[in-house]
């Protein structure tokens, strides 16, 4: 009776690791799906002096976002806004000296990702991703004028070196690489020359398994129960064998 009762315990046991280590699993999946990011609308790193933008501050109630020399934004207590993934908080008519980099406080010593914008009281900017874009995706590069929206043409630079031009004020890299990283910048004759900012590429996570998948959790707890049912029958069989031995 004591062996048996021994035996169930060390099941039980067994069980209750299997379980915890499932439980692991699946707060470190809620830790990333509610990873704390900022995102920018629209999603430019440069605007002439006088527009709005708006931040996203995904995985957390309150968008309290904070300037590299300027700290907490104070706009932000009467713009902040619940979304459906967090909240946001709109800047409007900015002005040059709000240029720079921006993150927001995540909680426990953390931060958000940074946005580097600049806000320029010239006339001419370059219209390109603030936020990091994927090994593969297409990337429309604008020359923009402030005082008029016909066409004209613009020449674009990368690490201040020539690139190439377009009557369009459009440059398209059909499909980013690594090599596409810099600093970019455009000009437009007789008008003037934009600020450079940086395209930054990010590797592509296609080929992996999607962790945010709202069905990965399921996944993982159906196969640790799977495994768990396993290994409560092998034991069982087992057993059941040696005994009969």
């Amino acid at each position: 009776m004591f062996s048996q009762q021994q035996d169930n315990m060390e099941v039980t046991a067994l069980c209750i690791k299997l379980l915890s280590l499932m439980m692991m699993l699946l707060c470190e999946h809620d830790q990333k799906v509610n990873a704390a990011s900022l995102h920018i609308d629209p999603n430019r790193a440069q605007f002439f002096e006088y527009e709005s933008l708006t931040f996203y501050c995904e995985g957390i109630s309150y968008c309290e976002v904070v300037h590299e020399s300027k700290g907490k934004i104070s706009s932000c207590n009467k713009t902040n806004n619940i979304t459906l993934t967090g909240s946001s908080c709109i800047l409007r008519n900015v002005y040059t000296d709000e240029s720079g980099e921006y993150w927001f406080d995540a909680g426990g010593g953390n931060k958000s990702n940074s946005v580097n914008i600049t806000i320029t009281d010239g006339s001419v900017i370059l219209e390109i991703p603030a936020l990091p874009v994927m090994v593969g995706e297409a990337v429309t590069l604008r020359c923009r004028n402030k005082t008029t929206s016909s066409e004209t043409l613009a020449e674009f630079y990368k690490d201040g070196v020539f690139i190439g031009n377009s009557a369009t004020v459009n440059s398209i890299i059909r499909s980013v690489s690594k090599s596409d990283e810099g600093l970019y910048k455009c000009s437009i004759s007789g008008v003037g020359e934009s600020a450079e900012s940086r395209l930054t590429v990010g590797e592509s996570h296609q080929s992996l398994p999607d962790i945010t998948s709202p069905s990965t959790p399921w996944i993982i707890a159906t196969v640790f129960l799977v495994i768990l049912l396993v290994v409560v029958v092998l034991y069982h069989f087992g057993k059941d064998d040696w005994n009969k031995g």
